[in-house]
């Protein structure tokens, strides 16, 4: 069996932290370097749930793309909610490593993973500086509903769905995708000149920008998932990737993608009402 450092050292071989931006808190968060790693786990979301899972299954290492600690800490308490995360992993001998921008850059990175869920064909990176998103091609032109309904299908499902902004019946043949929040990228998006631009979080302000502007030079469709749902396919990805440096090395490793669906909202309604 690999002991935790030798892992680790493939993993951020995989994912350089270096290539984490400034403010993001990658790499190992606890865990004993000498410690022998049998099982992984991989998931979103550093969350008491996915540590519970961990222990469940046997784990001795939990890989996250999220980080636990983003801004810092003094204390580990287990009064804390995040200290109880840590006090549960280190009293069952779990290491914690976290992958997020790094992971984001990566090559394949989370992009690409969202662009294989969705069966798209990756030309691109969407913003080649810093190799974030992905520009892809459909494999036969469809509309941007068609688009929207092929998202809802193979993602993960979550309360919120698939949201749609702009014309349902506009054809479609080029794409961009970008796992996360990915609103900050639209002047990279209409750079690209594709038809729709799929993503998370998207806000009120830049999407009425987006599409007003859109109705002044070439027609784009946006397509909004839950922010959990467009990185859980890196999960998948970033376990296979895992599995041949296993295989490779005669590791023997067990590992293992969570299916636990961490995306915060619970449900979803819609108002019949119209404003006051």
């Amino acid at each position: 069996m690999p002991r935790l450092s030798e892992v680790i050292a493939e993993l951020d071989a995989l994912w350089p932290p270096e290539r984490a931006e400034q403010w993001d808190a990658v790499g190992t968060v606890c865990g004993d370097p000498d410690a022998e790693v049998r099982r992984v786990l991989f998931a979103v979301d550093p969350v008491q749930e996915i540590a519970d899972e961990a222990i469940a299954l046997g784990a001795d290492l939990l890989v996250t793309h999220h980080p636990l600690y983003l801004r810092g800490t003094t204390t580990v308490a287990a009064s804390h909610f995040k200290g109880r995360v840590v006090h549960t992993l280190i009293k069952h001998d779990i290491a914690l490593h976290v992958a997020h921008t790094n992971a984001d850059t990566a090559d394949p990175g989370v992009s690409d993973a969202l662009a294989g869920a969705l069966d798209l064909r990756v030309t691109g990176p969407l913003v080649p500086e810093n190799n974030l998103g992905r520009i892809c091609e459909l494999d036969r032109p469809e509309t941007l509903a068609d688009f929207a309904a092929r998202a809802a299908k193979r993602l993960p499902a979550t309360a919120q769905g698939v949201r749609v902004a702009g014309d349902p019946d506009m054809v479609l043949r080029r794409v961009a995708v970008s796992g996360g929040s990915g609103d900050s990228l639209f002047d990279a998006v209409r750079a690209a000149g594709v038809d729709a631009f799929l993503t998370a979080d998207l806000r009120h302000h830049p999407v009425s920008e987006a599409t007003e502007r859109a109705h002044l030079t070439r027609p784009l469709g946006l397509v909004d998932a839950a922010h959990w749902a467009t990185e859980w396919p890196w999960c998948e990805q970033a376990a296979a990737q895992l599995d041949t440096i296993s295989d490779r090395h005669g590791w023997d490793l067990r590992v293992h993608v969570s299916k636990t669906v961490t995306d915060p909202w619970s449900s979803h309604h819609t108002s019949p009402g119209a404003p006051n």
